[in-house]
C-alpha cells in the first residue's frame, strides 16, 4: 500500500529513504521533466527560451547560496565572486590553453570552490556579522581588484574578455541559439541540484544541518565542524564556479560589470523569498524574482511613449521592487514559497483528513 488518506505508508526501510516515494510523485517528476526537456524547447519562443536560461542561470548561482545560509548557517554577502572566478577561469583556459568547453566546467568548479575555502577560513573563529563582511571582502578584493586589475588584462584583451563564435561548443554541437544555451543551463541545473541533494542525504549533509542548528551542540556530540564550515564553502564555491562558467553561454564577452555586488545580494534575496533550507525554495525563488521582472519591463512598454523615463531608469525601478519584495515576504511570509508548497501538498495529501 502506498497512497493513504493520512500519507505515506512504508513497509521497508529502502522505501522510506527512496527519492519517488508513491507512483504519484514518480508521474509529478516524470512529468516535470518532459516540461523541462521537451514541452518548454519545443512550444517557448526564442523570448520565453531566454527567460527560462535567465530562470536557470539564477537557480545554479542560489544553490551555493542556500547550502551557506540556508543548509550551514553560514552568512554569505559576496557569493558573486565565485561565479565571477568560475566564468573567467572558464573563458581563460578556452582562450588560453584551447580546452573545450565543457572540460572547462568542473575545473572553474574546482578553482572557484579553492578560492571559497580560502574566505571560508575565517568562519573557524567569526561568525553572525563578522562573517559577513568576510564574505563582503571576497567580492570587492575578487571581483573589484584581482579580477578588474590583473585578470582582465591578460593577454592584452582590456576590461573585456571577447568569446568569439564557435568558442562555446558541447561535442560536436555549438552553443549559439536560445534553444542550445537553455539545454545546457537546464542540464547542468539537474545535474548540481541531484548531486547537492545527495550531498544532503549524506553524512556531510546532516553535518551542515547539525551546525546550522546549533553549532555547540554539533560539537559536543563529535562533529568536526571547522571542517564541515569548510567542505561547504567549497562545494557552494564548486557550484558557483559551474555556474559562472555555465553562464557564459548567454554572453558574447565577459566583463567585471556581469558581477555586482548587487548579483550578490540578488541571490540572497532569491532564497529569502524562495525558502531558506529548502532546495525547492532555490526554484520558486528564481521562477518568481526572474518573472516579476520581466513582467514588469514588459508593463513598461506601453508607458515608454508616455513616459521615456521609466526605460532608463527601470535598474532603479528593478532595485525598487527586489527590496519591496523581500520586504513583503518578510513580514507576510517568512518561510518563502516554498513552505507554502509545503502546505498546498499536505492539504491534497491529508485530504479529506487535512485537518
Amino acid at each position: 500500500m502506498s497512497w493513504l488518506p493520512c500519507g505515506v505508508y512504508h513497509e521497508l526501510y529502502k522505501q522510506d529513504h527512496s527519492w519517488w516515494q508513491t507512483r504519484f510523485v514518480r508521474g509529478k517528476m516524470i512529468l516535470l521533466g518532459l516540461t523541462v526537456f521537451l514541452f518548454i524547447p519545443l512550444w517557448a519562443g526564442n523570448f520565453w527560451l531566454s527567460v527560462m536560461s535567465e530562470v536557470a542561470y539564477t537557480a545554479l548561482g542560489a544553490l551555493g547560496v542556500q547550502l551557506l545560509i540556508g543548509l550551514c548557517g553560514q552568512i554569505t554577502l559576496g557569493h558573486a565572486a565565485f561565479l565571477a572566478v568560475g566564468a573567467y577561469t572558464s573563458a581563460l583556459l578556452m582562450l588560453q590553453a584551447n580546452l573545450p568547453y565543457l572540460w572547462t566546467m568542473p575545473l572553474a568548479g574546482i578553482v572557484a570552490g579553492l578560492w571559497s575555502v580560502l574566505f571560508g577560513l575565517p568562519s573557524a573563529r567569526v561568525k553572525g556579522f563578522y562573517l559577513i563582511m568576510t564574505t563582503m571582502a571576497a567580492q570587492f578584493i575578487t571581483v573589484d581588484l584581482i579580477i578588474t586589475q590583473y585578470v582582465s588584462q591578460v593577454g592584452g584583451r582590456g576590461q573585456a574578455f571577447s568569446l568569439p563564435p564557435g568558442t562555446l561548443t558541447a561535442g560536436p554541437w555549438t552553443i549559439e541559439s536560445d534553444r542550445s544555451i537553455y539545454y545546457l543551463l537546464a542540464s547542468v541545473t539537474v545535474v548540481l541540484t541531484l548531486g547537492l541533494a545527495n550531498l544532503l542525504r549524506s553524512k556531510v549533509g546532516r553535518a551542515w544541518v547539525a551546525i546550522r542548528d546549533n553549532d555547540i551542540a554539533a560539537e559536543a556530540m563529535g562533529i568536526n565542524i571547522v571542517y564541515y564550515k569548510l567542505v561547504a564553502f567549497f562545494v557552494a564555491g564548486f557550484i558557483g564556479g559551474v555556474a559562472g562558467a555555465a553562464g557564459l553561454s548567454r554572453l558574447s564577452a565577459i566583463s567585471p560589470e556581469h558581477f555586482p555586488w548587487f548579483l550578490s545580494l540578488w541571490l540572497v534575496g532569491v532564497i529569502l523569498i524562495g525558502g531558506a533550507g529548502s532546495l525547492y525554495g532555490v526554484f520558486f525563488g528564481s521562477l518568481f524574482m526572474v518573472l516579476v521582472m520581466e513582467g514588469l519591463k514588459l508593463a513598461l512598454i506601453p508607458l515608454s511613449p508616455i513616459f521615456p523615463q521609466l526605460a532608463m531608469k527601470f535598474l532603479f525601478l528593478k532595485e525598487a521592487v527586489f527590496g519591496l519584495a523581500i520586504a513583503a515576504f518578510l513580514i507576510y511570509e517568512p518561510n518563502g514559497l516554498a513552505y507554502r508548497w509545503w502546505q498546498i501538498k499536505n492539504y491534497f495529501n491529508l485530504w479529506p483528513f487535512s485537518y
